[in-house]
């Protein structure tokens, strides 16, 4: 066959092979790639602030001339949610370590994309009492009024106690004032009633029929999408002194059956608790 060698060409490839291997750049050793922490930092800031503050993040951004811009120092220094400002001096050092020459439109993009990814909601831990840089866990007090403002139809409260806590009932009030239902799951004998006294007759308020046990679950669900679940009652020192853990679910899949549940304890047919008048 043309073009192919025969037999005889075998010393010429053996001579063009030898050539080959001294022309050949000496192999590297190469170790794996270094891992930009950028993308990790901007999920997890997506994972931790709602969308109006990470719309404040992204325009902050997006103003920058690079992670060295005065303007970030005094964004970082105005944040007041526990370890923002934290997170934002991370995300200064690893910006500066990794991509110096960054301006912000390239990581406001970049945060603006993660934002707009579909991705699933981790369960995110939330706190009352002292903060700690242990874990980037959010206050119960925020928290509380960010879950009922999310809610469009629906609003389920539980709570073993309830005092004080006046922006919750007036955020309660606001999420009446747009048409949302809302049921409170309350314990009759610490009197948590009282705490709601000057809502609307729509507010439906639900004490148990039996005397076996209380009322002991903390739970605040909006809709079905989003649910607060914690040891912190519904009182000023549970939501910012004392000593309280909880997580926030944002999972439709785990919360909708947990709306379920306490929907089948104030069901009628249940006979498990009643409408307080």
């Amino acid at each position: 066959m043309t073009g192919l060698p025969g037999p005889a060409d075998g010393r010429n490839r053996g001579a063009r092979s030898g050539d080959e291997q001294r022309r050949a750049p000496i192999p590297v050793a190469r170790g794996p790639a270094p891992e930009h922490r950028l993308p990790g930092l901007l999920a997890a800031l997506c994972d931790r602030l709602p969308e109006d503050r990470l719309g404040e993040w992204e325009q902050t951004l997006a103003r920058a001339n690079g992670p060295n811009d005065p303007l970030l120092a005094r964004f970082t220094a105005s944040q007041p949610a526990a370890g923002t400002a934290e997170r934002m001096r991370a995300l200064l050092q690893v910006w500066r370590t990794e991509l110096p020459d960054l301006p912000g439109t390239g990581l406001a993009l970049a945060l603006a994309a993660v934002r707009a990814a579909p991705r699933p909601f981790p369960a995110q831990p939330v706190i009352s009492g002292p903060v700690s840089a242990a874990t980037p866990a959010r206050l119960t007090s925020g928290v509380v009024l960010e879950v009922i403002r999310s809610a469009s139809a629906s609003l389920l409260i539980a709570t073993y106690a309830a005092h004080g806590a006046s922006d919750v009932v007036e955020e309660i009030s606001e999420a009446v004032s747009r048409g949302v239902q809302v049921d409170l799951l309350l314990e009759e004998t610490t009197h948590a009633a009282a705490v709601f006294s000057g809502l609307t007759p729509d507010v439906r308020i639900w004490h148990r029929t039996g005397s076996a046990g209380v009322l002991h679950a903390k739970a605040v669900a909006a809709d079905r999408h989003t649910a607060l679940l914690g040891s912190a009652n519904l009182t000023d020192r549970g939501l910012t002194e004392n000593v309280e853990l909880g997580v926030v679910l944002r999972d439709p899949g785990v919360v909708g059956p947990l709306v379920d549940h306490f929907r089948w304890l104030i069901a009628p047919q249940s006979g498990l608790m009643r409408r307080c008048p």
